[in-house]
């Protein structure tokens, strides 16, 4: 019988090189744009690191709150390129992870983290590229207890995300892309950043219309 909340399932299948090359081209506000904005993980979840670009697929982690033991796990295990992402219940009364922590996953290949809960040795990881996310800051160190999941659907920041989904973080903020749907949303993100260059073209020789504003008063029936 499984033991459900105490178990590691089987690693899904990993994303093409090229699609994962492709994402880390793109900002997080195109792709954000062109799944109607719904995909994205809060805001309270923000980057920790010094600067760098997250992509890869989610090693999903659900722990207990302040409980860190099969986070532990999710490093010996993770394949590289994996972003390791924490279900912790939003909890910041405990650190999930820290220097140490950070340190180990970067130096087996991970290539980030995200927390939904709290980090510690905030200078370390400010100071560091390793892309690390979380909710909040504490020094308060985690228990060792379990249980936990490892490769199941969890839930951080309003996002439902799936092993395997494509997570991409950078200066804005996260989102998961699941893979059925990544090559379609690229090429979508691509076609909002050749008009977004357009309009910044426009604006710098001064000649961008801004006809479309007060039609669309007009239409809402705005006075004026």
């Amino acid at each position: 019988m499984a033991n459900i909340g105490f178990r590691i399932l089987p690693f899904p299948k990993s994303p093409s090189p090229r699609l994962l090359a492709e994402l880390r081209k793109i900002v997080t506000a195109h792709l954000s744009d062109n799944m109607n904005r719904l995909l994205s993980v809060a805001a309270e979840i923000r980057p920790c690191h010094k600067r760098g670009k997250l992509v890869g697929p989610a090693l999903t982690v659900r722990v207990p709150p302040g409980d860190n033991l099969m986070v532990h796990k999710a490093i010996d295990i993770a394949r590289p390129g994996d972003v390791i992402v924490v279900d912790a219940g939003g909890a910041i009364t405990q650190a999930i992870i820290g220097e140490i922590m950070s340190n180990h996953a970067a130096s087996r290949g991970v290539a980030g983290m995200v927390i939904d809960g709290a980090i510690r040795d905030a200078d370390a990881l400010r100071a560091s590229t390793f892309p690390v996310y979380a909710r909040g800051v504490t020094h308060r160190g985690p228990y060792k207890n379990g249980p936990g999941e490892i490769n199941v659907p969890i839930a951080i920041g309003g996002a439902v995300i799936n092993p395997g989904d494509i997570i991409v973080g950078d200066d804005d903020g996260l989102l998961a892309l699941p893979q059925d749907i990544a090559a379609e949303v690229i090429q979508l993100a691509k076609q909002q950043a050749l008009k977004e260059a357009a309009v910044l073209k426009a604006i710098r020789k001064g000649t961008l219309d801004r006809a479309w504003v007060d039609q669309t008063l007009r239409q809402l029936g705005c006075d004026f």
